[in-house]
């Protein structure tokens, strides 16, 4: 058998088998390898009690691990550079020791590179901040001595027409003053981030009680910092202090606030040539590094033109070895024991695979491949295409299958879209939905090899499940004939008239029928402000209740056919007949009724019959009775009712006890049967065929079980109203946006005015009838089953089947 199933394949898991392969040690690799690219093999690990470091090939996997982090060093690297990783046109095969040497290689070199790279950075950028610092603390300098200059100018032109008797005393006292007790000031330039310069200058004055003079300058764009290697705004400074222990206070207050310092030359000449000198030093920085930036992208292009074959030859080597370390070893140390499951269909592919792998690694012994028998619960295992994956993953959300346990997802296909287009009716909704879906199919291949966000993954993955919807959503829109809310005449004019004009507003009470019914979904004249509460609304929630029902029905029904297939023990009679009688007594009665006034156009009030059936089952029915000998049908119905409460309640215990005791008194012995049969039957003689028999906790199960079954029955059916609600919401909200948006903007016979309507509608419809409101007929129908479809026959307690493939590999993650 292929990977193609026919769609019988999904009601049943696929039957398993548990198999055990010995493999000599020297094509163990090469088999994984193969069993790998076959991807139908799950592998037990038979070395659980051991750590990861005590196994077998826990070595190769650290070098795995190893080469893994220089390819995601790599990635990194390509990432930094805006180069990405692009598959080569043709691929080398590679030996992976080779490879291990080449990465190792590349690794050496880049981080060589990054380091030359790091370095001539660093210097560029601070001679850029340098040249900086000499341009502005260079005009600053040359401002105060310009303005010095002028200052002393005036100061000897006062001084000679102010001279007085007491001016050569006064110089006198001057040149007496001792030259060693003069002060000399000192200065440090550099550059401050901008954003704490005021900080800066408030510690620096408060540091020094204020004996500092600091000038600030500000750095028109943006500078590269030598330490971050960031762009930050930056102020140049220049601070004056006197003496030594200001100057290490300023020194540590620049440390402080990350300010970098740079020597500044007092002669005007001096700084003229560092200008000078700075620039053609930074100018053949610039060159260096830009020719060390193309031989780096130039060894990155050549790294990203393989990488991707390097990272999945890395990830299969890493996940051989990995299940390798499964495995274990015999007592002769020549062979590796492996066990695992595997479709019994698989057989002859796995035996395949073994025998080319022994031939290609030269093994003078071939892998023997043997089926086990064990008792142990198999995974379940269901083949999927990409049609049926989503309906599937939507069932094992709420829990996986046990295994050959009946597969809800094929019921689900059907349900699940139609439930939702109940909730969601409207053609013209639907087709949007439709034409957003096709989009998403036409547009398949390349979005699937596409990062997508986590919203538009998820509408993505359930595309198929979004064009049931849609095609759903279109059939109940024509059925309730509403587009955007609006009803058409599709299928012919409407069957209704009015007597005279001043009925056209009111209620139906002026219509009279002149042609022929309707011939598909409602009549367009039962649609709006006419009828919606007395006859739309109506058929919305009876068809709610009907559906209920058939689906609640269903679901006993697959309950039944689980029990037979599991060969429960239990006769039908006492467990799924009377949930049937129970269920249909009530509810399936109801629903044969609404169906009856349907057929009939009878006025009967289907409350007062039901309400009354239970308060009053001996009374006349009066003008709500549909059919003759309805009185004596509902008095049995009811009978059937009460009868079957304790009918579910009390033989089963006895019967189990029963068989307990027939299994105890010699008949538990029996000759082994297949593998398959023994699986099926396992699970069940498991729950009672061991140990002693409990009578009272097998009762009381039972007695929850009734009592659930019991109060789940109603709670259930009015669960199935929600379909009713969501619609009738969907509807009004559609009619809303219609009426107070559309319709009033065009009313206004102003274009403006009707373009902003347009807009506001279309942007209401998209937001909340199409997102919000497709979300929330969503998970309603997820609820619906969930809760009350799949809690009658599912149990949802087994394990996924979960096989060695590199297929899987692409979807994982480091």
């Amino acid at each position: 058998m292929g990977e193609c199933c026919p769609p019988m394949d999904l009601f049943r898991s696929e039957p398993m088998q548990l198999v055990q392969i010995i493999i000599p040690i020297e094509s163990a690799h090469l088999t994984v390898s193969y069993l790998g690219d076959l991807g139908l093999l799950q592998f037990k690990d038979l070395n659980a009690e051991k750590s990861p470091f005590q196994r077998t090939y826990a070595a190769q996997i650290k070098r795995c691990a190893e080469m893994a982090r220089k390819l995601r060093f790599f990635k990194d690297q390509m990432l930094k550079a805006n180069l990405p990783s692009s598959k080569s046109k043709r691929l080398v095969d590679v030996n992976v020791d080779d490879l291990e040497v080449k990465l190792g290689e590349f690794e050496a070199e880049l981080i060589e590179m990054n380091s030359n790279s790091d370095k001539l950075q660093r210097s560029y950028n601070e001679l850029i901040e340098y040249k900086l610092v000499l341009e502005k603390a260079g005009e600053f300098f040359h401002s105060a001595q310009s303005n010095a200059a002028l200052q002393q100018r005036e100061n000897e032109s006062r001084h000679i027409g102010d001279e007085s008797l007491d001016t050569p005393l006064l110089l006198e006292q001057e040149a007496s003053t001792d030259p060693s007790k003069q002060v000399k000031l000192g200065f440090l330039t550099g550059l401050v981030p901008r954003g704490k310069s005021l900080a800066f200058e408030r510690i620096l004055f408060r540091a020094t009680r204020g004996n500092v003079f600091l000038r600030q300058a500000v750095v028109e764009n943006p500078v590269t910092d030598p330490v971050s290697g960031e762009k930050v705004e930056k102020n140049v400074f220049v601070v004056f202090y006197s003496g030594e222990r200001a100057k290490n206070k300023i020194l540590k207050i620049c440390e402080a606030f990350g300010a970098n310092r740079y020597s500044f030359p007092e002669d005007l000449g001096r700084q003229a040539q560092m200008i000078t000198e700075v620039s053609g030093r930074s100018s053949e920085l610039k060159t260096t590094i830009d020719i060390g930036l193309l031989h780096q992208g130039s060894l990155l292009q050549t790294i990203g033109e393989h990488f991707e074959h390097w990272n999945l030859l890395v990830r299969k080597e890493k996940s051989i070895y990995h299940h390798l370390n499964m495995l274990s070893l015999d007592v002769t140390k020549k062979c590796l024991v492996a066990e695992g499951w595997s479709p019994i269909f698989a057989s002859k592919q796995i035996q395949d695979a073994l025998q080319r792998a022994a031939f290609d690694s030269n093994s003078q012994v071939g892998a023997i491949f043997q089926v086990l028998h064990t008792q142990e619960a198999p995974p379940t295992y269901f083949r999927t295409n990409k049609f049926t994956s989503s309906f599937q993953e939507i069932v094992e959300a709420y829990g996986v299958a046990k295994y050959q346990e009946a597969n809800p997802a094929v019921y689900t296909i059907v349900t699940f879209p139609f439930l939702f287009a109940v909730m969601f009716g409207d053609w013209g909704h639907g087709i949007c939905l439709l034409l957003a879906t096709l989009y998403l199919i036409g547009r398949e291949r390349k979005l699937s090899s596409q990062k997508l966000g986590d919203i538009m993954e998820m509408a993505f993955g359930g595309r198929y499940v979004i064009l049931l919807m849609a095609i759903f959503s279109i059939y109940t829109g024509l059925i309730y004939n509403e587009f955007f809310s609006v009803p058409f005449e599709l299928f012919g004019s409407s069957a209704y008239a009015c007597r005279d004009l001043s009925c056209r507003d009111a209620t139906t009470a002026g219509l009279i029928k002149v042609r022929p019914t309707y011939p598909f979904g409602l009549d367009p004249v039962w649609h709006g402000s006419r009828s919606e509460l007395p006859f739309l609304n109506s058929l919305k929630m009876k068809m709610s209740i009907l559906i209920g029902v058939v689906q609640m029905n269903l679901g006993i029904i697959i309950s039944y056919f689980n029990a037979r297939f599991f060969r429960s023990g239990v006769n039908v009679w006492f467990q799924f007949i009377p949930q049937i009688i129970f269920l249909n007594s009530l509810f399936g009665y109801l629903s044969v009724l609404i169906v009856m006034k349907w057929w009939t156009g009878s006025k009967a009030d289907l409350y007062h019959v039901m309400i009354y059936m239970f308060l009053s089952p001996t009374d006349e029915l009066g003008e709500n009775q549909l059919f003759s000998g309805q009185r004596t049908v509902q008095l049995v119905l009811l009978l059937l009712a009460f009868v079957s409460v304790p009918w579910m309640l009390f033989p089963k215990p006895f019967i189990l006890k029963k068989q307990h005791q027939d299994r105890h008194q010699g008949q538990s012995y029996a000759l082994l049967e297949n593998t398959e049969e023994s699986l099926q039957v396992n699970s069940n003689h498991d729950a009672h065929g061991h140990g002693e028999f409990e009578f009272s906790e097998v009762f009381v199960h039972q007695m929850i079980h009734t009592i659930e079954f019991v109060l789940g029955a109603v709670s259930n059916t009015a669960s199935y109203l929600r379909l009713w609600a969501l619609s009738l919401a969907h509807s009004e909200l559609s009619s809303v946006f219609y009426d107070k948006v559309l319709l009033l903007a065009w009313g206004f016979n102003n274009v403006i005015i009707l373009i902003v309507g347009i807009i506001v509608f279309i942007c209401a419809t998209v937001g909340v009838l199409l997102l919000m409101e497709t979300l929330s007929a969503f998970l309603h129908a997820l609820r619906l089953h969930w809760v009350e479809f799949q809690n009658k026959f599912y149990e949802g307690d087994g394990y996924k089947f979960y096989p060695f493939s590199f297929a899987l590999l692409d979807d994982e993650d480091e």
